[in-house]
């Protein structure tokens, strides 16, 4: 039985990139859908964008910080009944 090939490692910059993309387009077309201006949906969008990326770059990996989960293991459990 051949071994199949892993998908390619895509760095995490990336991946924020393409959500941002998406996203902002979201809001572009949402924005002009509803009768906003060109120019106020692509500022609105951009600024969008941009916050989303920087979000996804910050938060979005998949693993905890190693020190959360330690933290977390480590309190003890108490019973408040």
């Amino acid at each position: 039985m051949p071994h199949m090939p892993r998908p390619p490692s895509v760095d995490h910059g990336v991946i924020s990139l393409l959500w941002a993309i998406g996203l902002g387009a979201y809001i572009y077309y949402g924005s002009l859908a509803v009768g906003v201006s060109g120019g106020t949906a692509f500022i609105f969008a951009a600024l969008g964008a941009f916050a989303i990326f920087v979000f996804v770059r910050v938060f979005g990996e998949q693993t905890p910080p190693r020190r959360y989960a330690a933290r977390r293991r480590s309190q003890p459990r108490t019973n408040q009944d």
